[in-house]
């Protein structure tokens, strides 16, 4: 399917231009993650025991939406854009009407580092949404949540900037888990990186 017939089959709408920049200048623009990257990243692995998925940056609500249709597992998408936020407010609804069910997708309005990392979130998917700075604090106060409660964690990143692979790799205890270059894609950067903290 593209991106148009994973929309419809979801009953969602998350393809198009996407308007405005963000606010604040630590934010990057949003762009929604392809599904065909995401096809691709969980045909080849498998997320932790009792997954919570929350997906940093989650613009109109397409990832949170489409790993609960494929998993049936909690999501949560954090959105600092009060009209993107409103869009994903209304793709869940959208969503739940044509499943006839009530699922556990939460949308938040608030900005990342803001967000109360819960004992039980455990994978956390990140599409290059804000500066190095903010990630650093965000990556901060998961290992905090892990130091309350020790568990396995992922740190998914869709097209990985280098300072952020950096970052997990020496100043982190996280370690490369899996890497999913993308097909028919000639860009090096075309790739989701899987980073695991086990626990101890």
């Amino acid at each position: 399917m593209n991106e148009q017939q994973f929309d419809k089959h979801l009953h969602i709408n998350t393809v198009g231009e996407q308007y405005g920049f963000p606010k604040l200048a630590h934010y990057h623009r949003y762009e929604p993650t392809p599904y065909r990257g995401l096809e691709q990243l969980f045909a080849a692995y498998q997320m932790p025991d009792n997954p919570v998925f929350i997906d940093m940056g989650c613009g109109k609500g397409r990832v949170p939406i489409y790993v609960h249709h494929k998993f049936h597992i909690p999501t949560i998408g954090i959105e600092m854009d009060a009209g993107f936020y409103t869009e994903a407010e209304e793709n869940k609804r959208s969503y739940l009407q044509k499943m006839r069910a009530h699922a556990p997708i939460k949308f938040i309005h608030t900005i990342a580092e803001s967000y109360e990392i819960k004992s039980r979130d455990n994978v956390f998917f990140f599409f290059n949404p804000f500066s190095i700075h903010i990630f650093r604090t965000v990556i901060h106060n998961i290992w905090k949540s892990y130091e309350q409660r020790m568990r396995d964690i992922h740190i998914i990143l869709y097209y990985p900037p280098y300072d952020y692979l950096q970052f997990l790799h020496h100043g982190t205890p996280f370690e490369l888990l899996h890497e999913v270059h993308l097909e028919n894609e000639t860009n090096i950067n075309e790739r989701l990186c899987v980073f695991e903290l086990k626990k101890a």
